[in-house]
């Protein structure tokens, strides 16, 4: 679909519903290393597990096939660049980050990841980069509606930065099947939306990556909401209005998420995937950081 670079799109139409009018469309956003097969992976809830294996050496390891297929991906994703950007240096949290489950720990948010200050130099460095607009033609061609911008950067020093300023303790204590999660997909992607722009219903797939290697949940940090919002890379009285995250389950509602500056939500996907939406910004600009919780 090459009205959707730079990012590969995967169509598929899922029948939710008969009753459902127009039928519900579901439109798939992910990174692919050119050498790694997809399919649908067969997700189960998350459960709790008190006892945690030390997973410094699988880190080692698994950080070189994330490379390996990081470098692959940007050559076959066109839009994305890797850049060495002047990130901000997210220092290990000193206090322990909370965890809101929101429907136990298929959803959940971890409020003030990170600080309104980050979240400017976050927005600054993706407008350098210039955000280039996703569409779509919407429901009536069998594409879930989708109107934003979006830029991507491959960068597994950004990813592992992320994931060492206290994402890794978030995760702990959860399993997948047995696996446990080593770090972020090094496919960051910033994305905007203005007055009037909107993400419909739609689920995000789960993405083998080899070498044992597959993302379980996304990650949205939000980059503007809350008492202060971010306009132009600067902290802004501007309030924003609307662009909630929200979720669905046998189409109602299980969650509206509004965004929050440095806030971090995670919820599994893949077949196990809520329908959800990120609804229309009425005022002001809503900036999001997106990648992915790998596990092994």
């Amino acid at each position: 679909m090459k009205n959707f670079a730079p990012f590969l799109a995967c169509k598929l139409t899922v029948s939710i519903s008969r009753s459902i009018t127009p039928p519900i469309v579901l439109l798939f956003d992910f990174h692919l290393p050119a050498e790694f097969p997809t399919r649908l992976e067969s997700c189960c809830t998350p459960s709790r597990r008190i006892s945690h294996q030390t997973y410094a050496k699988r880190r080692t390891k698994v950080k070189k096939e994330r490379e390996r297929g990081s470098e692959a991906g940007a050559a076959a994703s066109g839009g994305s660049t890797t850049t060495a950007q002047p990130w901000p240096a997210l220092k290990k949290r000193s206090a322990i980050l909370s965890r809101n489950e929101l429907r136990e720990l298929d959803l959940f948010t971890v409020p003030n990841f990170l600080s309104v200050k980050e979240c400017e130099t976050f927005v600054q460095n993706a407008l350098a980069l210039v955000f280039q607009h996703q569409g779509s033609r919407g429901p009536a061609y069998g594409e879930a509606y989708r109107d934003n911008g979006r830029v991507s950067v491959q960068s597994p020093a950004l990813a592992d930065r992320l994931w060492e300023a206290g994402l890794n303790s978030v995760f702990s204590d959860i399993d997948v099947r047995g696996r446990r999660a080593v770090g972020l997909n090094p496919n960051i992607r910033f994305y905007r939306y203005t007055v009037g722009q909107h993400f419909g219903q739609h689920i995000d797939e789960s993405v083998e990556l080899g070498g044992n290697l597959a993302t379980e949940y996304t990650l949205l940090i939000y980059l503007s909401g809350g008492e202060e919002s971010i306009v132009k890379g600067k902290a802004s009285r501007e309030v924003l209005v609307g662009g909630e995250t929200v979720f669905y389950n046998r189409r109602r509602v299980v969650a509206e998420v509004p965004p929050v500056a440095g806030m971090a939500l995670f919820h599994i996907h893949g077949q196990h995937c809520m329908l959800h939406e990120a609804r229309v910004v009425a005022k002001g600009v809503k900036y999001v950081l997106r990648s992915d919780v790998i596990f092994s």
